[in-house]
């Protein structure tokens, strides 16, 4: 018995033939000249009158031979598609890593849903945000998240100054400049927050999902490499609809 992996292997291949041929069908039963023929012959009414040769055009192709052409293309496929779809509900394996079994007796289906989950995740959490590298974050039990150390700040405000560059006189008044300072007028503590994940964190998590992803391939493989008993369904399923 061929093995799910060859039926797979070839599956592709004979859906891309079937469905060229029974296109080509299909547009052959468009065009009605093909199933179309004539047979004339020309008599005089008298024997001096003109001869003309008889004409006739044969019947290139009939809905009935078509029909039978379309079931023996189909008739390939559906065998080869049912004896894929009956190995994959018998095929399983179990999805181990580090020798811990994270799904036991997985079917393929499963297998191939999970490998096309595991790329998206692996997506999401390599885009993921994480922490300012340049901060020095601590774990935040309220948030369940990071937080840094609170850096004080000042806050200033202009306050205007006078300089007397000349002192009054009898005989002038005193010369002097109005220019401002910054005076500090409070503190500001400041303590940043975060939700991100630490690097270290994130690549933990990609680790793991390659680990994951690696292991239900191993198990894909395995379930493909189950024999697959050959189930011909096409023949029954043609002989109905084409029956007399």
């Amino acid at each position: 018995m061929p093995k799910l992996n060859q039926i797979v292997a070839v599956e592709k291949g004979i859906k891309s033939r079937t469905a060229a041929a029974v296109t080509k069908i299909y547009h052959d039963l468009q065009k009605p000249a093909l199933f179309a023929g004539l047979s004339r012959k020309y008599s005089p009414v008298d024997d001096e009158g003109e001869q003309f040769p008889p004409e006739s055009t044969l019947v290139q192709n009939s809905v009935d031979n078509s029909l039978t052409g379309i079931a023996d293309h189909l008739t390939k496929l559906f065998d080869v598609v049912a004896t894929k779809e009956r190995a994959n509900t018998e095929a399983s394996a179990d999805v181990v890593v580090d020798g811990v079994t994270i799904v036991g007796d997985a079917p393929v289906p499963l297998l191939l849903f999970l490998e096309k989950q595991l790329v998206d995740l692996r997506t999401v959490v390599a885009k993921a945000p994480t922490l300012d590298p340049s901060e020095a974050w601590l774990p935040d039990e309220n948030s369940r998240g990071w937080r840094t150390d609170p850096v004080q700040t000042t806050r200033t405000r202009k306050v205007p100054k006078t300089l007397v560059r000349y002192p009054a006189t009898d005989k002038h008044p005193a010369q002097t400049e109005v220019y401002m300072v910054d005076e500090i007028v409070g503190h500001w503590a400041t303590t940043k927050f975060s939700g991100a994940l630490s690097p270290a964190r994130r690549e933990q998590l990609i680790s793991r999902i390659d680990a994951l992803a690696d292991a239900v391939k191993r198990a894909r493989e395995e379930a493909n490499s189950h024999e697959a008993e050959q189930i011909r369904i096409g023949a029954d399923v043609f002989s109905f609809l084409l029956a007399p």
